[in-house]
């Protein structure tokens, strides 16, 4: 009797607690998922958030470094309901930009359930629900659900390239998700792996820190991108001025977009930024063929707004390379054949969206790449009650624009079928 006492318990034990919730299950407490909760609470939804971290956005919070801004005014990365403090700069820093992120979830009364990693959500046809199971502390829960809210965007995990020998260097290799400040690498010869806005930022604060910074820069247009970082010597990048014409360069483009052709206005920013810039071929940083808004349109590459990185490398003080060959124990083989010695490698090499390794769905999402198959500005919403905010390769303002529709569309719908719902109990034991 007692071995049959035992083994009961140990089956409960392994049964997860379920929870029903009558408005959407949304996964992810960045700035997407706060912006979704938002909008469905104006709507009278009610949600529930799911965040693996303890805290919201917690790539904000934990894996940013610490001379980081937004990089576009703040009226374009302004979350729905609630605009930036007048007091605020232009360019908001990243302690003003959380805060901002606080004071929007007490205002909103949005209160995640922190400490959940969400391991498996899946559609049952058979109940019309979604059943999305979580490991938390202390218990298994499974949150059984009609609609779900995919909200952890484009930079859900670090992306680690794999580099030729890299178990034999003997120096320093992180990822900027690890890099808080130039401090720890005072005096030491640093490269930075990547030539975007996080890479050349940080390249900018190795400076500040008399670090002595290079930084690698590759066209992967034309790259082997199944060699690691190796591949063509042939590097490429937009580096635009932050602010052109006595305003920003994305509120430019934005406005002349409503008047002009995509590819006009590529060429009307190309012209102003060789003005103000100059010819950056000449310190190895040539432009793709593309013009940046169409390159953007097309792939999702980002132009990089200069923050003063470039005059840093005019000097000389930070010096370009192209692709990585191999690593050794302290030296640096590029694919142009040159070596070089390095005390650490930073990898600014970006983040992936997570969602196939959670979420058995392959029509709305793609397993390549984790993000939605239809372009923007189609890619919110997929088929049974499955809706993505965060993915459309535009940023806060694009975030935005997601989490409006899926409120709408959710609004529209859930009060008639939540009729037909009888709550279950908070905890009780599920069938797989």
């Amino acid at each position: 009797m007692e071995g049959k006492r035992a083994n009961d318990r140990r089956s409960t034990e392994k049964s997860p607690r379920c929870v029903w919730v009558p408005g959407p299950v949304i996964v992810g407490a960045g700035p997407s998922g706060l912006a979704a909760a938002a909008c469905l609470k104006g709507k009278g939804v009610p949600s529930v958030i799911l965040e693996r971290a303890n805290c919201i956005a917690s790539l904000w919070q934990l894996k940013t470094y610490d001379r980081l801004r937004l990089h576009l005014p703040k009226q374009f990365c302004e979350l729905p309901l609630m605009p930036f403090p007048e007091k605020f700069p232009t360019y908001p820093t990243k302690q003003q930009f959380i805060g901002y992120l606080e004071t929007y979830a007490r205002r909103f009364d949005i209160k995640p359930v922190f400490n959940e990693t969400v391991e498996c959500a899946k559609y049952d046809r058979s109940l019309g629900w979604w059943r999305v199971r979580c490991v938390g502390m202390k218990e298994e829960t499974e949150y059984v659900c009609r609609w779900l809210v995919v909200a952890t965007g484009e930079n859900a995990e670090a992306v680690e390239p794999e580099i030729e020998g890299v178990e034999e260097f003997r120096g320093t290799i992180v990822h900027t998700s690890s890099y808080k400040s130039g401090d720890a690498f005072e005096g030491k010869r640093v490269l930075v792996v990547g030539c975007g806005n996080s890479g050349m930022e940080v390249c900018l604060d190795l400076c500040n820190h008399n670090a002595q910074p290079s930084l690698v820069v590759r066209d992967t247009a034309t790259s082997q991108a199944s060699q690691g970082l190796g591949g063509s010597c042939r590097v490429a990048v937009h580096l635009l001025p932050r602010e052109m014409l006595g305003t920003s360069t994305f509120g430019l483009s934005m406005c002349l977009l409503k008047w002009l052709p995509m590819r006009l206005v590529d060429r009307l920013l190309l012209i102003v930024s060789w003005l103000m810039l100059g010819d950056t071929t000449r310190f190895g940083l040539n432009r793709p063929r593309l013009g940046p808004l169409e390159l953007k349109n097309l792939t999702g590459k980002t132009p990089v707004l200069d923050v003063g990185t470039l005059s840093k490398i005019k000097s000389g003080d930070i010096k370009i390379y192209p692709g990585i060959r191999r690593l050794e124990r302290y030296t640096v083989e590029f694919a142009n054949g040159r070596r070089e010695i390095f005390d650490a490698i930073i990898l600014a090499t970006g983040y992936k969206s997570n969602v196939p390794s959670w979420l058995t769905e392959s029509k709305m999402f793609s397993e390549k790449d984790g993000l939605p198959r239809r372009p923007f500005p189609n890619g919110w919403k997929g088929e049974d009650g499955l809706y993505a905010v965060g993915f459309t390769k535009r940023g806060l303002l694009g975030a935005s624009m997601d989490a409006k529709r899926v409120a709408e569309d959710i609004k529209l719908c859930w009060k008639d079928e939540a009729k037909h719902f009888t709550p279950f109990s908070s905890s009780f034991s599920s069938q797989s």
